[in-house]
C-alpha cells in the first residue's frame, strides 16, 4: 500500500507494507504512480519517499509470482519503468530516506530520485545472482557510470550487499546518515527547497536528467535489461531461484538453459 500526505507545499510518499520489507506488486506499483500524479497535480513544492518498517523497498514482491508463466517484460517495461519515469520527471525537486533493503525495485525508486540520504543501515547492491536473475530497474546504468566495469561485475558476480556508508563514499547517493537522524535531515531538505527557486531547480534537474541520458543512454539501457531479464524466464536457473525462494533455501544452479 502507499499513501500520500501534502503537508505546506511538501508531499510525504509512503511504502507501507513493512511486512513484505515494501517489496512492490503492480497494484503497488500502480498506487505509487498514482501517488506522485496526485503531488502533482496538487502542485508540491518538494517530494519525500521513504519506507516504513526495517527496509527502504526489497524489490519485487515475487511471494506469489510462478516462474513458469512469469511476464517479467511486463511486469518492468509495462509497470517498473513508467513509475521510474514518473519519478524521475516530477516537476519539483524529490528525495528519498534509504534504509535497510534497497534493492530491485527499490533500488530504481532510488535511481529515479534527485537526492537520496542514506542511512547507515541501508544495504545495496544486487542479490539477483540467488534468483538466477540480473540487476534491473537502472542498476547497470548507474553502478558503471560510478564504479565502472570491475567493481560492477564484482558486485554481480558476489552478490555483496554495500553499507549505506560504502554506497555514498562511493559516489552513488547524496549523503550517510545516522538511522535515527535520516528522515528528519531529508524533510529538512525538502522543505528547504520548497521555499527555493523550485523553477530554477527543476530547469537544472532537466539539465542533469539530459546529460545523463546522453552519457549512458540510461533508459535505453534499462529497456536493454527488461529484455535480458525477460530472456532468462525460460532458463532452469531462473525457475529454481524462485523456487529457492519461496522455499527459503539455497538455491542449486546448474548455468544451463
Amino acid at each position: 500500500m502507499i499513501e500520500l500526505t501534502i503537508t505546506e507545499d511538501v508531499a510525504d510518499v509512503v511504502l507501507t507494507a513493512p511486512e513484505r520489507l515494501n517489496a512492490l506488486g503492480p497494484d503497488d506499483l500502480e498506487q505509487l504512480g498514482g501517488a506522485y500524479a496526485e503531488a502533482e497535480r496538487a502542485g508540491v513544492r518538494a517530494l519525500v519517499l521513504r519506507g516504513e518498517g526495517r527496509a527502504f523497498c526489497a524489490g519485487r514482491d515475487i511471494s506469489g509470482v510462478d516462474p513458469r508463466d512469469d511476464d517479467v517484460l511486463r511486469y518492468l517495461h509495462g509497470r517498473v519503468e513508467p513509475v521510474m519515469r514518473r519519478i524521475a520527471d516530477f516537476p519539483a525537486p524529490t528525495f528519498a530516506v534509504a534504509h535497510g533493503a534497497c534493492l530491485g525495485v527499490g533500488l530504481g525508486l532510488l535511481i529515479a530520485t534527485d537526492v537520496v540520504y542514506v542511512a547507515e543501515s541501508a544495504k545495496i547492491g544486487s542479490p539477483f545472482k540467488n534468483l538466477g536473475a540480473t540487476l534491473d530497474s537502472g542498476g547497470h546504468a548507474l553502478f558503471f557510470e560510478r564504479l565502472g566495469a570491475h567493481r560492477t561485475l564484482d558486485l554481480i558476480y558476489s552478490g555483496r550487499l554495500m553499507t549505506g556508508g560504502e554506497a555514498v563514499s562511493l559516489g552513488l547517493f547524496s549523503r550517510v546518515l545516522p538511522d535515527g537522524d535520516v528522515l528528519q535531515a531529508a524533510r529538512a531538505a525538502a522543505r528547504q527547497a520548497a521555499s527555493g527557486p523550485t523553477e530554477a531547480f527543476v530547469a537544472s534537474k532537466r539539465l542533469i536528467a539530459s546529460l545523463r541520458d546522453d552519457r549512458i543512454g540510461f533508459w535505453r539501457s534499462m529497456s536493454d535489461e527488461n529484455r535480458a531479464q525477460a530472456a532468462l524466464c525460460d532458463t532452469a536457473d531462473y525457475r529454481e531461484g524462485f523456487a529457492a525462494f519461496q522455499q527459503k533455501r539455497t538455491p542449486s544452479f546448474t548455468g544451463r538453459s
